[in-house]
């Protein structure tokens, strides 16, 4: 337990140093909501405004706000608010639409759709965690736009994304069905989403040759040709520490432990970027830099901080005790 307890420190500052990355780099003052696309050293490359990407960060800093006592400033809170108010206004393709936007210019005009439901369950998922931590119950979402587009499994169902075995999609998805099952009080659906996730792509995603996690797969299980799919990438990393450790809480077991442990060491070691902070998103397969940008369409202020505050918190967890349910 003592590497854990380490790793539960280390975890912490590395939060505190990405979510500073975002702060410092991210904000529009102008118009509200975020810039993700984002060079190394923060300057802004692409002001395009990802709709995914709005809700997610809106989601990070409210919930921060709301459940750990050293982020409950009242600037995190605002900047959420605003960008929650960017979104509210502008979201929408035309009035009375029930889809979402994909991507934004900087000052809100819709720019394009996309076929998956993300733009729509992110939206939901930042505003509902913005009304929790406001105290304002006009932002609450209902949850039912991700429910019915995910099994129980947490596989997405045909006409979203995702058609090859994909080890990122279905952490992510998976996650979603625990964030909805802990508000639900949903303890087999959230077991059912743990249990695909070790029996899953924690299992057939890894590289036994390099390290790391792959992000597509063939469904023969063998890492397709094209540059991009072959790639190691920041996010399912992420969401692999995050379900090893919500395993752990389910099921404890020593193997888990030690997985974390393997993992948490390649992921730190090959991702982050202690010069300015936050972490690299695209590595080549042997674990090198292959783009150093730190955000951009699909990467901004989510996975990394969301991922370092559950880990933070199930380690408190399963160092102290259970704590109650925030």
């Amino acid at each position: 337990m003592e590497e854990l307890r380490a790793w539960r420190g280390r975890i912490a500052a590395e939060l505190d140093a990405a979510v500073a990355f975002w702060e410092r780099h991210s904000h529009d003052p102008e118009h509200g909501g975020f810039f993700s696309c984002l060079s190394r050293d923060g300057s802004v490359y692409d002001d395009t405004k990802f709709v995914w990407l709005q809700g997610r960060q809106i989601w990070v800093y409210s919930r921060l706000y709301r459940t750990v006592p050293r982020f409950r400033r009242p600037e995190l809170l605002q900047a959420a608010r605003k960008a929650g108010e960017f979104l509210e206004s502008h979201v929408r393709p035309e009035p009375g639409s029930s889809r979402a936007a994909f991507a934004l210019r900087r000052d809100g005009r819709p720019e394009r759709l996309q076929r998956s439901f993300y733009s729509e369950a992110f939206c939901a998922l930042g505003l509902d965690e913005l009304g929790r931590a406001a105290g304002e119950e006009r932002y609450r979402r209902g949850d039912s736009v991700v429910l019915e587009n995910v099994t129980p499994e947490g596989e997405e169902l045909p006409g979203s994304l995702g058609r090859l075995m994909n080890p990122g999609h279905a952490l992510e998805a998976a996650w979603l069905l625990l964030e909805f099952s802990g508000r639900r009080g949903d303890a087999d659906l959230g077991a059912r989403a743990v249990a695909a996730l070790v029996e899953g792509p924690l299992k057939w995603g890894w590289d036994p040759q390099h390290g790391g996690l792959f992000y597509f797969l063939d469904a023969d299980g063998h890492c397709p040709t094209q540059l991009e799919w072959s790639l190691k990438l920041w996010w399912p990393h992420a969401e692999a520490m995050v379900a090893l450790l919500a395993a752990q809480r389910f099921q404890p077991r020593p193997s888990l432990v030690s997985q974390f442990l393997q993992l948490a060491q390649y992921t730190f070691d090959k991702f982050r970027d202690p010069e300015h902070g936050e972490w690299f998103g695209y590595l080549n397969r042997d674990g090198s830099v292959a783009l150093s940008i730190k955000g951009g369409p699909y990467k901004g202020c989510f996975h990394v901080a969301r991922a370092l505050l559950m880990c933070e918190e199930m380690l408190d967890d399963i160092l102290e005790g259970e704590k109650p349910p925030q």
